[in-house]
């Protein structure tokens, strides 16, 4: 299409026709989760949706988990890099979970993508991932540990499905019965999105839709461009400190943030990569980066492949925040997190006044697994939210997932109904947050007793440092472990005996401007309310006991 044809597009029609895109990968994800059967997708809807144009830019996706758009950013460009794109037809699905030939991020992250043909031309893409919560009881040393790993390969050829395909994948799952109906749930959810897609292209002539869909990449990229231009030229640099319970010692992030016009330039640092599940690949490491940049300098940009245009994003290859095979990438999620605070820390000298304090800053995983009375494997995962950073105006908020992750805790109902295990206590945890003029959120604690003989893993980060606050205000409280044996730090699995207690603590949120400013009012209420207790009260404000 030339730039003539692109211009009689009026910005109403472009507006509309993206309202539509939006709702289309927004009920794709509806559809998904209500059709899905396993409970890290029915109920913590651990699962995203997203359209892709032709050439294999993101379109659009959905606002479910912003880590998900390193996946999607990876599997179409592996997907035209290993078939024949004259080979592709219509009803033809590609599976892939690879972190290196498959274009996703980590193993249980399972992509189906599909062509949307529409008069025997390749218009888009419906693209979907889910986290099969399945590989567990594992070694994290390098990937061939982690799971089965999946290259794009065509699980339907024109609508006929693989079997000797999907059995392969199933004889490799520790619980196929939840696999093979979360991935018909998947199957479900992109076949509506090719039904919708080719509905708008009847409605407003494919052209039209295809000339929308650049105009509003065109549109993002002017917005960022922008955003970037109001920013003082300079380079802002920050560094924070990344430990997990998963590895001893602590390990120094750090970027440099070079603003020059309209462009941007990220240049992260960090060490080697180590032998654990720790590393990101690249694409991890953008989808990071580009929503971190999006949510300071201006949220209301669209999600698609138009912002990243104005962005540059390096690391040093080898290195933890851009891994090379074989390296372990299970639980990246953790990394990634820091990659957020380290970008918050750096824009917040950039643009004063406009960045919140860090948040809990680690997506705390509990996962336990084990046998029914019947032998057949369970897997439980669940990621745990914890406190939000202070903003400039407001007190950050409490028991929530923040940066990359944005799944629901499990409600105690379904977990206990599902499993083996009964959730004791489920409450947010006094003194987590960062004090200040405006007070963090706050951490959450879940404490879990075993019903029945199991496995139980905790992957977490904050526990030997604090999320940050930010022009004065404190740091908040860092990740708390308690196995109910005296043991508060733990790396690794550990076997759980019935009635047996696990308790996780998980952090809470910096702190936002100098304590002294906050109101006595204000404080008075967080008194009352359990926040903050009597001593550190005194301590802090001179009120209380």
């Amino acid at each position: 299409m030339t730039a003539t044809e692109k211009k009689a597009i009026d910005p109403i029609t472009v507006e509309v026709i993206g309202s539509a895109l939006q709702s289309i990968v927004e009920e794709m994800g509806e559809a998904l989760v209500r059709a899905s059967y396993s409970t890290n997708i029915k109920e913590r809807r651990d699962c995203s949706t997203a359209l892709f144009d032709h050439r294999g830019n993101t379109l659009c996706q959905a606002e479910h988990i912003p880590m998900h758009l390193g996946s999607f950013l990876g599997v179409i460009p592996a997907i035209q890099q290993r078939f024949d794109m004259a080979d592709i037809k219509p009803g033809d699905v590609f599976m892939a979970n690879d972190a290196y030939a498959g274009g996703a991020t980590h193993l249980p992250d399972i992509v189906l993508a599909e062509p949307i043909f529409v008069d025997g031309t390749l218009v888009a893409w419906a693209v979907n991932t889910a986290h099969h919560s399945d590989f567990a009881d594992r070694g994290h040393e390098h990937i061939y540990q982690e799971g089965i790993r999946i290259p794009p390969v065509r699980l339907y050829r024109e609508g006929v499905l693989n079997n000797d395909l999907q059995e392969m994948f199933l004889l490799n799952c520790q619980v196929p019965r939840e696999r093979i109906s979360d991935l018909r749930a998947q199957m479900s959810a992109n076949r509506l999105c090719v039904q919708r897609m080719s509905d708008l292209c009847a409605k407003y002539g494919t052209e039209k839709v295809l000339a929308a869909g650049d105009a509003l990449q065109d549109y993002a990229e002017r917005k960022m461009r922008a955003a970037i231009e109001a920013i003082p030229d300079g380079t802002y640099s920050f560094e924070d400190q990344f430990d997990s319970n998963q590895w001893s010692g602590a390990m120094t992030f750090k970027v440099d943030i070079t603003v020059s016009g309209d462009e941007m330039l990220l240049a992260f640092d960090g060490p080697p990569q180590v032998r654990g599940g720790l590393n990101l690949i690249y694409t991890s490491l953008l989808a990071a980066a580009y929503f971190t940049v999006k949510s300071v300098l201006d949220p209301t940009v669209l999600p698609n492949a138009g912002l990243a245009r104005p962005l540059t994003v390096t690391a040093p290859k080898g290195s933890i925040l851009n891994c090379a095979h074989p390296a372990a990438v299970e639980g990246r999620i953790a990394a990634s997190q820091r990659v957020t605070d380290l970008v918050y820390g750096a824009l917040a000298k950039a643009l004063p006044g406009r960045v919140m304090a860090a948040g809990n800053g680690c997506c705390t995983g509990a996962i336990f697994n084990g046998e029914d009375d019947d032998g057949n494997i369970w897997v439980y995962l669940e990621t745990i939210g914890g406190g939000g950073g202070a903003r400039p105006g407001a007190d950050g908020l409490s028991g929530i997932h923040v940066g990359l992750t944005n799944t629901s805790n499990l409600p105690v109902e379904a977990l206990e109904l599902e499993y083996p295990l009964t959730l004791l206590r489920y409450e947010l945890v006094d003194d987590s947050a960062g004090l200040g003029q405006f007070r963090g959120g706050m951490g959450v604690r879940r404490v879990y007793r075993a019903e029945k003989a199991c496995r139980f893993t905790v992957e977490s980060s904050r526990v030997a440092s604090q999320p940050w606050g930010l022009d004065g205000g404190q740091d908040a409280r860092g990740t708390q472990l308690d196995f109910g044996d005296g043991r508060t730090t733990f790396a690794g699995m550990v076997d759980l005996k019935p009635g047996q207690i696990v308790s996780i603590v998980t952090p809470g949120g910096g702190g936002y401007g100098d304590p002294a400013k906050r109101p006595k009012d204000a404080v008075l209420r967080d008194i009352a309310e359990g926040r903050i207790g009597p001593e550190v009260a005194k301590a802090t404000y001179g009120l209380g006991a």
